[in-house]
């Protein structure tokens, strides 16, 4: 699934995406981790990978595989 950075806290790690249909999600540190990112920037596309319930349990840029 792809999105749009929406919010980025790098303290944290933690932020919110909007999807392609407008609706938004967030990811917490954890799933900003397993992506093996670094750093993300307002307005950056990005691959989420998501599990039971909607939760985001990955997030890396959207030219990088997910794990």
């Amino acid at each position: 699934m792809q999105a749009t950075v929406r919010v980025y806290d790098p303290e944290t790690r933690s932020g919110s995406v909007l999807l392609d249909d407008g609706s938004e999600l967030d990811f917490d540190g954890d799933a900003f981790d397993a992506g093996g990112l670094r750093l993300l920037r307002l307005g950056q596309r990005v691959n989420l990978a998501v599990g039971p319930g909607g939760r985001v349990t990955a997030i890396t840029l959207s030219t990088f595989p997910l794990p």
